[in-house]
């Protein structure tokens, strides 16, 4: 459609679900009488038309769910019981597709919660379902509150800053009810609700609205009350799934090697697609990021790739879309785009670091290093003190991205260990892990872990993390207490990654027990964290060498073909 022709956008259009219930959705198309395939959103943040979209041809739909602002209903959240996504979803899209100025294709999109909600609709197939884009959602719960702990910064955030407004305002609640009031106190009160204790007790002013889900939240954060990869048989679509290396839902990438391997058809599971930046949660493709320029090579307009996608699936355009290597992935520190034709990448190679000291590897300035064999038996010894938590350098929205990490380097209760200046680059992709051999003095503590990447100008960027909560080691169902003092085996799993350390750049590893509030403070009582006010500090010690070495294990991937660096080539411009 040429863009001067023009859009027509119509507000709150009715949409009737099975069982009554009224949704209703800002629909955004392209002036004149020719029909267009459609593209649906739904939404719980307040629904906003697609002009874009809408000038590139295709009758966009933006829903708000079932009890959300202009929809009729009770709203239910994706973890809580009884929610609404799949049932309205499907006839959400089935109703799309039989508006007079639809041709019948349906796409559907969204990242972060409306991601949610596509996958939710994509499971029960409705038959006009054509293709869809999205991304910026994990496949369980307990990969989004990771290791089963909470990540309260952004959970409050999200909860109280984005859903709660309108949640308040139907139950009579006096303000914030409006997502500008709701704005201007996150602003203004964010350190009040995340130092709070107990924080079952925080007061209506937060609260107030949303408690029955705050208190679930609370109650379930750690259980799987969703895995998606049990419904990956389900789905029969093609996906473009899209996501970045500072997106703490990251595990999006799950998703896509869910479908690859289960998707219904031999034709879904090959029209998978995966691109994953160095990006942020929710963000459009940026070449900033935190602290951090990663080039203009980074940056990519998710709207354009988005169109290309639906152009390919629901208009059939030939447009280079389904690339020959199904993975496009970008290597931070290389800042370059490469490819692969799985995920995880199939020519990955495990490197293992020791952790080895003399004793003292509290800060950078200490004597714990990184070594390619284990060396003497030794510990390390810190406090972790619940009152007085390492701080999370992140956006203040609550979400991932780079910051320098050497204003932390003061801090005893950190332990530091890292290489020497590399000679040569290490490319990491992939998963990194840590196996922790460690003690406390409490019945129950969090252990956990960061790589890094040291610059030679001394500026140190957190490359990648994970979280063990001693209770969930084994079991998010069993719980099981510390023995204070003895010593355990801690497996945990970071997050995936694809950074080049360069050469004069160090591979560090970061140990401690706090990182508030991209988690919450482990009280260290062994008791309930959420509804009690005691803090306990514990003692912590790591062990290295003899029968408890820890160490950590790096997926390293060497140098590509020349054949696979002209791919690469050309699936960047493909990227935009």
């Amino acid at each position: 459609m040429p863009k001067n022709e023009g859009v027509i956008i119509e507000r709150d259009v009715e949409a009737k679900m099975r069982d009554g219930v009224v949704l209703r959705a800002d629909i955004a198309r392209p002036k004149g009488k020719g029909k267009y395939p459609a593209l649906v959103t739904r939404t719980p943040y307040g629904k906003g038309v697609g002009k874009n979209l809408a000038e590139a041809g295709y009758v966009v739909i933006s829903q708000d769910m079932r009890g959300r602002y202009a929809s009729d209903g009770e709203f239910t959240p994706m973890f809580m019981p009884g929610y609404h996504d799949a049932a309205d979803g499907y006839d959400t899209v089935e109703w799309a597709a039989k508006l007079p100025y639809s041709e019948g294709k349906v796409g559907v999109f969204g990242i972060s919660y409306a991601s949610w909600a596509s996958w939710e609709l994509a499971s029960v197939r409705p038959p006009s379902l054509g293709a869809m884009f999205n991304g910026g959602y994990a496949t369980r719960i307990t990969d989004w509150e990771l290791g089963g702990v909470l990540r309260i910064g952004r959970v409050q955030q999200w909860l109280f800053r984005s859903l709660n407004a309108d949640l308040r305002k139907r139950k009579g609640f006096g303000p914030p009810n409006t997502k500008q009031e709701a704005e201007d106190l996150a602003v203004k009160d964010r350190e009040k609700p995340l130092w709070y204790v107990p924080l079952k007790d925080l007061p209506d002013e937060f609260a107030g609205g949303c408690r029955e889900i705050w208190h679930y939240w609370l109650d379930h954060h750690h259980e799987d009350v969703f895995d998606f990869k049990k419904r990956h048989p389900e789905v029969d679509v093609p996906v473009l799934h899209i996501t970045g290396w500072h997106d703490r839902l990251v595990l999006t990438v799950d998703h896509f090697s869910g479908m690859r391997s289960n998707g219904r058809s031999a034709e879904t599971r090959n029209a998978q697609r995966l691109v994953v930046g160095p990006w942020s949660h929710g963000s459009n493709g940026p070449r900033q990021v935190g602290e951090m320029d990663f080039g203009a090579s980074a940056q990519l307009e998710f709207y354009d790739l988005m169109i290309k996608w639906f152009d390919h699936w629901l208009k059939g355009k030939q447009n280079g879309m389904m690339w020959s290597a199904p993975v496009q992935y970008f290597v931070m520190g290389e800042n370059r785009w490469r490819t692969a034709k799985a995920w995880p990448v199939p020519d990955e190679k495990k490197k293992s670091y020791f952790l080895s000291s003399r004793g003292a590897a509290n800060t950078p300035l200490g004597n714990g290093r990184l070594t390619t064999s284990s060396g003497k038996r030794g510990c390390d010894t810190y406090a972790y003190d619940p009152r007085d938590p390492v701080m999370s350098l992140f956006y203040p929205s609550g979400q991932d991205a780079p910051y320098d990490q050497s204003q932390l380097s003061a801090r005893n209760d950190i332990l530091v260990y890292q290489t020497p200046k590399l000679r040569n680059g290490v490319r990491v992709v992939g998963r990194p892990e840590v196996i922790l051999y460690a003690s406390s003095s409490a019945k129950d503590t969090d252990f956990i872990v960061k790589l890094m990447d040291v610059h030679p100008g001394g500026f140190v960027h957190q490359v990648s993390y994970g979280i063990v909560r001693a209770r969930f080691r084994e079991s998010f169902t069993e719980h099981k207490l510390l023995t204070p003092g003895k010593v355990y085996k801690y497996c945990i799993q970071m997050l995936p990654t694809a950074n080049l350390f360069k050469p004069g750049h160090r591979i560090r590893l970061d140990v401690m027990s706090s990182d508030f509030p991209n988690f919450d403070r482990n009280h260290n009582t062994g008791g309930d964290d959420y509804g009690e006010s005691t803090f306990v500090v514990a003692m912590q010690k790591v062990f290295h060498g003899g029968k408890f070495g820890s160490w950590m294990e790096l997926p390293v991937v060497g140098s590509r073909d020349s054949r696979t660096q002209r791919q690469n080539r050309i699936s960047s411009r493909s990227l935009g």
